[in-house]
């Protein structure tokens, strides 16, 4: 599996956050119902425009193990304040990240990748989730080809 490791300083971000639940799979239902209203209701392009040099970013945070439940957010990196009343903003700690590039038709191949970090690449490293958010990074293109670009964000820490 193709990764790469990076250390990152805190940044802000902008844009619209959901709360949703991993139970029953609800999340892999709601995140991409969600993708949908905010790139209908314009809210993917005004983050677009209001950031044009960053990408779209999803973001999972506050995720609580016990329940399931968690904020999943439609975002791009801002060093600008929010002026936008719809739009609310997030400090992303700094982290030692580990980048996982990836291609392949959305939703599927988003979810794809995350069973396999999970999966596979968590247990065979000697990396562990630093409970922090997961990013998912989005590059310009049609996310329904099968060789659309993107990536996904773990913060990790090394294992004791």
């Amino acid at each position: 599996m193709e990764y790469k490791v990076i250390d990152k300083p805190a940044f802000h971000v902008i844009g619209k956050a959901l709360h949703t639940t991993t139970k029953d799979g609800e999340n892999l239902r709601h995140i991409p119902q969600f993708w949908k209203q905010c790139n209908e209701d314009g809210t993917c392009c005004r983050l677009t425009e209001l950031e044009p040099t960053h990408h779209l970013l999803g973001i999972c945070t506050d995720f609580k193990p016990e329940t399931g439940e968690m904020y999943y957010w439609i975002a791009v990196e801002s060093k600008q304040a929010v002026e936008d009343t719809t739009l609310d903003s997030y400090l992303i700690p700094a982290y030692t990240w580990a980048v996982f590039p990836a291609s392949g038709e959305m939703p599927h191949a988003m979810q794809q990748l995350w069973a396999r970090i999970f999966q596979e690449w968590l247990p065979a490293t000697g990396y562990e989730h630093a409970a922090g958010p997961e990013l998912e990074v989005y590059y310009p293109g049609n996310p329904a080809s099968e060789d659309y670009s993107f990536e996904v964000w773990i913060p990790i820490n090394k294992k004791q």
